[in-house]
């Protein structure tokens, strides 16, 4: 029988959704036990709230100064030991998963299955390759521990009814001396998080410049939306990066994605192959964006968007 770590991702003492969405991925395998590891400077509050994900066994927190910060280098050695007790070890495919999977994975002497988007077996995974144009299967060696990255966009978050027990878990690995953390720079928004949210609204080089993107903001706001971007509009300095959407940006999933003056690059479209409803505005009716599209409005962005933020 399967026994599944995953790997919590929290920030400033808040869980991140990609969480419960990975246990959802660890739910497919039928495992005899799915435990969820929280490593910070002080775990409690996150460890409470990943106690609460629906089909969690148990929460093994880790506590130590050096986890103040999402540091891979730091975290890698510590989740490896922890590994040493489970046939699988699952983290979210962002930007945190993404970094620290692979040193985990180099730890333990195992190839990394990433982006898993379907289970087929205990060792049996599907995930797309070619921007998402094909799907492959991957089968990962029965006899290693699996250490994956799941495509948060390709599975919906846990329930959150549960009651699992939180446990302290002691770990006696020697942390690196060679990384520290010396800062965090990010963009400050009251806006929700573009990768957990259920409404996006993303412009693209059509928007014309950095203060045309004014008109993006105000929409979002409108809705109660997470902004992006496409990868042309962050290439011209509209936004910053952080709010790309796409292949090279990030993998979303919401409920609603709204793309005004975005043509639909193949690369954009990987990142929003998972939304529940699409609406495109564009003012060539040939966008490639409309081919997707649930909703599909040709015209000017300029004057439609004033007209439907009135409307809302």
């Amino acid at each position: 029988m399967s026994n599944v770590l995953v790997i919590a991702e929290h920030l400033d003492g808040a869980l991140n959704a990609s969480t419960a969405r990975t246990v959802s991925a660890a739910l497919a395998l039928s495992p005899e036990a799915i435990d969820v590891a929280v490593l910070a400077a002080d775990p409690s509050a996150v460890a409470a709230e990943a106690a609460k994900i629906s089909g969690v066994t148990r929460v093994r927190a880790v506590a130590n100064p050096a986890n103040a910060h999402p540091i891979a280098q730091v975290l890698a050695p510590q989740v490896a030991e922890l590994a040493k007790d489970y046939s699988h070890v699952f983290l979210p495919s962002t930007t945190f998963g993404k970094d620290l999977a692979p040193c985990v994975a180099a730890l333990l002497g195992v190839a990394q299955v990433s982006d898993l988007m379907a289970v087929e077996g205990p060792h049996v995974f599907k995930r797309p390759i070619y921007a998402g144009n094909a799907i492959i299967t991957v089968e990962a060696p029965a006899d290693q521990v699996v250490v994956a990255t799941v495509r948060t966009a390709s599975w919906p978050e846990a329930a959150r009814d549960g009651g699992a027990p939180v446990e302290a878990a002691s770990i006696s690995a020697t942390l690196p001396t060679h990384t520290r953390f010396v800062g965090l720079a990010q963009g400050k928004s009251d806006r929700p998080d573009l990768q957990s949210a259920r409404r996006v609204v993303s412009g693209g080089r059509g928007v014309g410049s950095k203060e045309n993107f004014d008109i993006i903001y105000k929409l979002a706001d409108k809705l109660g939306a997470a902004v992006g971007a496409s990868r042309a509009a962050v290439d011209a300095g509209y936004v910053p990066n952080e709010l790309q959407v796409g292949q090279t940006g990030k993998i979303i999933a919401p409920e609603l994605y709204l793309a005004v003056g975005i043509s639909g690059a193949i690369q954009h479209l990987t990142g929003i192959k998972d939304a529940g409803t699409i609406v495109a505005i564009n003012k060539d009716p040939d966008a490639p964006i409309f081919e997707i599209a649930d909703v599909g409005l040709v015209g000017d962005l300029f004057t439609l968007l004033p007209e439907l933020e009135a409307a809302l």
